[in-house]
């Protein structure tokens, strides 16, 4: 769904590749437990919302498939459905906002050019 890819293409690394090229990086010990950490905690609260997100979808259909749409109804759901969405994006995005942080500029520059972003800050 590329929740991130502003963050991830503007210099803002996420936890999980920046542990997959923890080696590649040079991570100190306290930044590998950082990005565990981050990772940990947005999975977590992405799971959580995903799984609300799948239930409303699947409320949605039953509206559809029962013939129970209504416009009042369906202005709700949906709403409700953008707003966790937007919630999901916001968990990854803040991940990439706290992992950024956490690096020195020149593992950002390694991060980016291992990742193969060209032109990456």
């Amino acid at each position: 769904m590329s929740l991130a890819l502003a963050a991830e293409l503007n210099g803002y690394p996420g936890p999980m590749h920046v542990l997959e090229l923890g080696d590649a990086l040079g991570l100190t010990p306290v930044q590998r437990a950082m990005a565990e950490g981050l990772h940990e905690r947005m999975a977590r609260a992405a799971l959580s919302l995903g799984t609300r997100i799948v239930a409303m979808e699947e409320e949605l259909d039953l509206l559809f498939a029962t013939g129970a749409a209504e416009a009042g109804s369906l202005a709700a759901l949906t709403a409700s459905i953008g707003a966790l969405n937007g919630r999901l994006r916001e968990v990854h995005l803040a991940a990439h906002l706290a992992m950024h942080d956490a690096l020195r500029p020149e593992q950002r520059v390694s991060y980016a050019r291992l990742r193969g972003y060209a032109g990456a800050r």
